[in-house]
């Protein structure tokens, strides 16, 4: 594993490895070992049969798709959008992007036009790549609905079938026979300080951009490896999206620092997790903190190989009423996911209890003299928590954001950006609680939203719609709404590009969209 030294200050010193440097590393040390594996039930939701590449496949596509980037007359810093399902695609296409010397914007599945528009116009993408369906949604429809509105978007590119007009086929990219590397990337200073990747975070106002370079990737998947004790060549299993901060920190990164294979889950199929985890042998598995009671009582964590799980608390401030982790041979490392902006990793108590969040700096493994420093937590005097440290992002996105119109990342003069979420300070142990999220946002599963936002757009498809918000104990809300006429409404919504989740609250069937 590659991740810095620290300097006599102890802090962590910013290196120079990227996240291309750690893939091509991996790739050198296990050239014909399994890098990526799709999930067996792929062919149900998406084009194109299941997929397992080793190091040497993985780098030829990687490096094909990158050279095509570049041939589209993409420059150097280039954002490209990526709407991808959880298959090899999607891993490939970002470290692609990255390996051009571009800038990777993932975006959230369920987006549809209203959100895709709106973050991709904002950071100014010039293409994107999607797929041609994920279930019986077209997703090339849905980029070139994008790409029409937003004026420096010149290029569409999918993987899949049946692609429209105009659209550039990216699978022949898949079956690349040779090795074609793309021009060689001229840059200024520390390569890893450059941007790589631009995610989306949903506070009180509305959407920020947030963008990190590879040094802060690296350090958000150092917090998870580390913490979490996973081996060099482990096998993961990952059952989040790549299209967030915490996806990228618990599944990308893992992977390209420990060198191993990750296999890919679309959530939630339950047959082909237990399927993946026996066929791959798969020591450590990445699973939903709220969906742990349900894993464990359908006996899906129970294979003789697993060593680590992984449980991203979307909400941070369920866990503490989480029940005590009582599975006899994995390690249960819990993992307080605070939007896009940071995370931190806890193992579980000898009774099994979830860890407080400790304040100040917070160093991984905790007590070893290896220990990597990946953040600082403090409370700020509104009584929210605050980070900062080598995993936060510190800038807005694009340079000078913070001249325009609305939302930007804003830290303060000491480096703290404030998560919005609320805590309190146990006075026994000085440790931290979070006890509440960002104010006016609801998170259904992944997604979150502004509840004022969706209201108002719910009265722009009909006067007299209306929409609530509900809690819901596996997806932290659900939405549920009522109207007069649900289908024309619902059409409404269709029409204006609403999320998915959004459109469901007025179906027949409540709670849906409990994702």
């Amino acid at each position: 594993m590659i991740l810095g030294d620290r300097n006599p200050q102890g802090q962590q010193a910013r290196g120079r490895t990227t996240l291309d440097d750690l893939f091509r590393s991996a790739a050198k040390r296990r050239p014909d070992a399994i890098a990526l594996a799709d999930p067996p039930h792929r062919a149900s939701f998406t084009d194109g049969p299941p997929r397992r590449l080793s190091y040497t496949e993985a780098n030829r596509i990687i490096s094909a798709i990158a050279a095509r980037l570049r041939r589209l007359g993409l420059q150097t810093d280039a954002v490209v959008g990526v709407q991808l399902p959880n298959t090899v695609e999607a891993v490939l296409t970002i470290l692609a992007v990255l390996r051009a010397g571009m800038i990777a914007a993932p975006l959230p599945l369920l987006w549809r036009r209203a959100d895709a528009t709106a973050a991709l116009g904002r950071v100014g993408a010039k293409a994107i790549v999607t797929t041609s369906r994920v279930g019986d949604f077209d997703h090339g429809h849905l980029a070139m609905q994008v790409a029409a509105e937003i004026f420096q978007v010149r290029h569409v590119c999918s993987f899949g079938t049946g692609l429209a007009d105009g659209v550039i086929p990216f699978d022949e990219l898949m079956t690349a026979d040779a090795l074609e590397e793309p021009p060689a990337i001229e840059r200024v200073g520390n390569p890893a300080a450059h941007v790589a990747v631009v995610t989306f975070d949903v506070g009180a106002d509305g959407l920020v951009t947030v963008a990190r370079d590879h040094c802060q990737l690296i350090a958000g998947g150092a917090a998870t490896v580390l913490e979490g004790g996973l081996d060099h060549d482990a096998v993961i299993l990952g059952c989040f999206s790549v299209s967030s901060f915490a996806g990228l920190a618990l599944t990308i990164l893992p992977w390209l620092l420990t060198g191993g294979t990750l296999a890919l889950h679309q959530p939630f199929e339950p047959v082909a997790f237990s399927v993946q985890c026996n066929f791959e042998r798969c020591d450590s598995v990445v699973v939903p903190g709220a969906a742990l009671p349900q894993l464990l009582a359908a006996d899906l964590l129970a294979h003789p190989e697993l060593k680590n799980v992984l449980a991203a608390w979307r909400a941070p401030e369920r866990l503490l009423i989480s029940p005590a982790w009582r599975h006899s041979s994995a390690k249960l490392t819990d993992v307080l996911v605070f939007g896009e902006i940071g995370l931190l990793g806890s193992g579980r108590a000898n009774d099994g209890r979830p860890s407080p969040l400790p304040t100040g700096e917070a160093w991984v493994p905790p007590g070893s003299a290896d220990a990597v420093l990946v953040a600082e937590i403090a409370r700020s005097d509104i009584g929210t928590v605050m980070m900062r440290g080598p995993m936060v992002p510190r800038h807005p996105f694009p340079p000078g954001a913070e001249r325009l119109p609305g939302p930007h990342l804003r830290a303060d003069a000491r480096g703290f950006v404030d998560t919005g979420y609320a805590c309190r300070i146990d006075r026994v142990t000085r440790s931290m609680l979070v006890t509440g999220p960002p104010p006016r946002t609801v998170s259904v599963g992944g997604y979150r939203f502004v509840l004022n936002e969706l209201e108002d757009l719910v009265r722009r498809a009909d006067v007299d719609g209306t929409l609530t918000a509900l809690p819901d104990a596996l997806a932290g809300h659900r939405l549920a709404g009522t109207a007069a006429n649900a289908a024309t409404l619902r059409a409404a919504l269709s029409t204006l590009g609403a999320n998915p989740l959004v459109i469901d609250a007025f179906g027949d069937r409540r709670g849906s969209n409990a994702a």
